[in-house]
């Protein structure tokens, strides 16, 4: 998973999933918490040097998604690489970092406790009790679906 050719083929799939989950827009929006946000779900930062509700073009916006994946990718090596993953424990937990940032998945201690344990129906339940889960259900709902088919 460390070169660009390996987080492209293997992670396709996820990829195409997270879009669906995030949608698209050319411009930017305020999200459900109110964060200015463009492309697939990208959270606007100053660093980004966007201009509100200017219309990007979707190259720009996918090479942003493609970094933004990336650091998600990043950060779950970083941290859970070790622990050898399932993968579909893989792709739950980067699309949990990339929704919400590997600081707030971290904070998910049973849920990752529970994924180590390898007992899916209390990762299950323990997703769905969470603020998260009262933010984004329908997301939460599809990744419980999709880690419990694989």
């Amino acid at each position: 998973m460390d070169t660009n050719t390996n987080i492209k083929t293997v992670f396709k799939g996820l990829k195409k999933r997270i879009k669906s989950n995030e949608g698209y827009s050319d411009k930017s929006y305020r999200d459900q918490l109110g964060f200015q946000t463009i492309g697939y779900g990208h959270l606007i930062k100053e660093k980004d040097k966007i201009i509100l509700n200017k219309n990007y073009s979707k190259k720009y916006l996918e090479d942003l998604f493609e970094k933004d994946f990336k650091n998600a990718v990043t950060a779950f090596n970083k941290n859970f690489k070790k622990l050898f993953l399932k993968k579909n424990e893989q792709e739950l937990l980067i699309e949990m970092i990339y929704q919400m940032g590997v600081k707030k998945v971290l904070r998910f201690k049973k849920v990752i406790f529970y994924i180590k344990k390898n007992k899916k129906n209390m990762v299950c339940l323990e997703m769905m009790n969470s603020l998260w889960y009262k933010q984004t259900p329908k997301r939460v709902l599809n990744l419980i679906y999709n880690f419990r088919k694989n």
